[in-house]
Formats: C-alpha cells, structure tokens, sequence
C-alpha cells in the first residue's frame, strides 16, 4: 500500500518548490506575516538562526529568504550569515537524519532491479564516495535547498563531525552570497 503511494508522487519535489513559492509570495503580501517578520527584527540573532533553519528546505526556502532580506536591515551582513549558518547546520541535521534514511532505503530497492545494475555498480565504484560529497558540498552552498546536498552527503556515508562543519561553512558563504547580493541589487 505504502509503495503504491510513494509511486503516485513521482512529481513531489516539484510540487513542493512550487508549494513553497507560492506560500512565500502570498506570505509577503500579508500584513501580518509582515509584522512577525519585522517582529522577527527585535529578536535579530533569534531571527537570523530561524531563517537559517527554515532556508535549508523546499517547502522555507522563499520564507526565509524574505527574513533574511529583512534582517539585512537590522543585522550586519557577515554576522547575519555566521548566524544563520548555524540554523541551517540544524535543519540540514534534521535532514541528514529524517529523509537520508528513506532515500538509502529507496534507491537500495530500485537498484536492485536489473534495468539499474549498471547504476549499482557505479555507486560502488572508488570515484564515486568522493564525488558525492563535492557535488552535494556545491548543492549545500548554493541558494538551492539542501535536501538533495544532504542526501548525496549521506549516502557517502559523510561522518557526523564533518558533515556538521562542511554544512556550517557551505551554508554561511551561500547564505552570505544571497545577502550580499540583495544588498546590491536593492533599489
């Protein structure tokens, strides 16, 4: 019963970009979201760390990025980030800990299947544990959401210790480029 459901999403990811796009524009449009995040303000290290943890999903991605820009205001641009880096450290975490399991699972029982041999077989190869880390260190880093860095970064079977540190730097330089570049572009 539970695969059948799984395989009806197969457009899930993109149904919750799309879901998270749409809840942010009509957040930023709503007076009230408006004041909790200016609210946000008065709480600015708070807020910077609740930004940070809503930025590394799909579904947040919009929101917190509408926070951040408004704590951009209030809070030092390199201190915003080194804030916020911390929170998305907790949310890739939870990530890590929540999906990855699921994905392991999941991409063991498709491959497993003799149209995909030649997938397992790479995924065993010596050139594969460290070309998953690098490109999920590049996903991390970007202003994408994490959930696809993290997964890679798991099934490398990336150490806890490592994971947090890679996680904390990639996410405070992506979280700072985003800042750094509203700054720039505002009217």
């Amino acid at each position: 019963m539970v695969k059948k459901k799984h395989r009806s999403w197969k457009h899930q990811n993109l149904l919750h970009i799309i879901l998270g796009i749409v809840i942010a524009v009509l957040l930023s449009k709503n007076a009230t979201f408006h004041e909790f995040v200016l609210h946000l303000g008065s709480f600015s290290y708070l807020g910077a760390f609740i930004a940070g943890a809503l930025f590394v999903s799909i579904l947040t991605i919009g929101i917190a990025t509408i926070i951040l820009a408004t704590l951009s205001q209030q809070i030092s641009p390199i201190l915003l980030a080194v804030i916020a880096g911390a929170g998305a450290v907790v949310g890739d975490y939870l990530i890590m800990h929540f999906i990855n399991d699921n994905l392991e699972e999941e991409l063991k029982e498709n491959l497993n299947r003799g149209q995909l041999h030649k997938l397992n077989h790479l995924f065993h190869t010596k050139y594969f544990n460290w070309i998953l880390p690098v490109i999920g260190a590049i996903i991390i880093a970007s202003p994408l959401p994490d959930e696809l860095g993290v997964s890679l970064m798991g099934l490398a079977k990336m150490n806890t210790v490592q994971f947090i540190v890679l996680s904390y730097i990639l996410n405070s330089i992506g979280i700072a480029i985003l800042i750094f570049a509203g700054l720039a572009f505002r009217p």
